[in-house]
């Protein structure tokens, strides 16, 4: 139950990173933060105590398995995030490469 806990806290940190700061590149490291907290949660849905990966064997008999979906999940989602976080970071330069800086309130000032 703690480590649940502990999940949440790590997308609130990314979540108060991605609300408080006007820096772009501070902005992308608390979505990546928040990302990695789902994939967390995600693995740990799946975890279950003692429990071993779902292969059958012929002649033994397993109780407890382990959840393969939400593991199948996160590897799917970090392959999204990766692609997110390049085009994002892509944008950010861009933008630095136009307008000199990463402050979202002096882009905002600089129409053009």
């Amino acid at each position: 139950m703690t480590v649940f806990v502990l999940t949440i806290v790590l997308f609130l940190i990314g979540l108060y990173g991605v609300l408080s700061k006007r820096n772009l590149i501070k902005i992308i490291i608390g979505l990546a933060i928040m990302e990695y907290s789902v994939n967390l949660f995600l693995c740990l849905v799946g975890y279950i105590k003692n429990g071993e990966a779902p292969i059958l064997v012929s002649g033994r008999v397993q109780k407890l398995f382990v959840d393969p979906l939400p593991q199948a999940m996160v590897l799917t989602a970090i392959v999204i995030g990766l692609a997110t976080t390049a085009l994002l970071l892509a944008i950010a330069i861009r933008i630095y490469k136009k307008y000199g800086t990463f402050d979202i309130r002096e882009i905002k000032n600089l129409k053009g």
